[in-house]
């Protein structure tokens, strides 16, 4: 068997930043240890799998090298960027179980509007103290969504500046964490760290935004916010957040298109 791959740099305007996800368009399913162990070879942040339905949409599965994944938003860009392209459309609608329906548009300018289910974060209660004592900072707020525990900074070069220790984050799986303060040049900046599902640290993560830019949106007393994932890559979203909705546009750049032999 064969089946073409795509690797794409998603959330980034240019190769080696944003973050990379591989995208494998399939025609009818493979088994679920078969995608799992492609990922793992893939050993990217995410592989994304899409299979067409007979209504023009697109059933789409995410796997980490570890896991498969409930919710990826910089592999569904990716995944966006690749099926526009081989289809000549302009809008994709991904169904995924565990988020629904999840709407990307192509824009004229080259970028990608993708609609997902607003994942606001709450005051954590009972707040592990494996939590803390990963942090080399401690934050001032902690919030949580059903994705992450949110570390809330006053000040940014503190996020920039956290250290962690992943044996002691991958203690609190399910939950990634997610570190966040305002920006002076962005509205807001994140690092997210994610070591029991995929990786220590994620360089672009579209999914967490859901929860981010509600949060920041009622901070700042503003509905589109300009975001930096400070990752050794990095990556800018433009966030739109709506009554139920967030809306994450960004860019994406092909690295490469091949053949898996199976």
């Amino acid at each position: 068997m064969q089946l073409t791959i795509h690797q794409i740099d998603a959330f980034a305007n240019e190769l080696f930043k944003g973050n990379y996800a591989a995208v494998i368009p399939l025609e009818s399913w493979l088994s679920d240890d078969l995608m799992l162990k492609i990922g793992a070879e893939n050993n990217v942040s995410e592989t994304a799998f899409t299979c067409q339905q007979d209504d023009g949409s697109f059933v789409i599965r995410w796997f980490s090298p570890l896991m498969e994944i409930d919710f990826c938003g910089h592999a569904t860009l990716a995944a966006a960027y690749v099926l526009c392209e081989e289809h000549n459309v302009s809008k994709i609608r991904f169904i995924a179980d565990a988020v629904g329906e999840l709407i990307v548009n192509k824009n004229v300018d080259g970028s990608f509007a993708m609609t997902f289910p607003k994942q606001v974060p709450s005051e954590a209660d009972n707040i592990p103290k494996e939590l803390f004592n990963s942090l080399s900072i401690q934050p001032f707020k902690v919030l949580k969504n059903q994705q992450a525990y949110f570390v809330v900074y006053k000040n940014e070069q503190d996020v920039i500046n956290l250290k962690t220790d992943s044996n002691l984050l991958k203690t609190l799986y399910p939950l990634d964490v997610v570190a966040t303060a305002k920006s002076t040049e962005y509205d807001f900046i994140s690092r997210y760290f994610w070591p029991a599902s995929g990786g220590d640290e994620d360089y672009v993560t579209g999914s967490i935004h859901t929860g981010l830019a509600p949060y920041w949106a009622q901070q700042l007393g503003k509905t589109t916010l300009s975001a930096y994932q400070a990752s050794s890559r990095g990556g800018h979203l433009l966030c739109e957040v709506g009554d139920t909705t967030v809306t994450l546009t960004g860019h994406a750049v092909r690295y490469l298109k091949g053949i898996i032999y199976i």
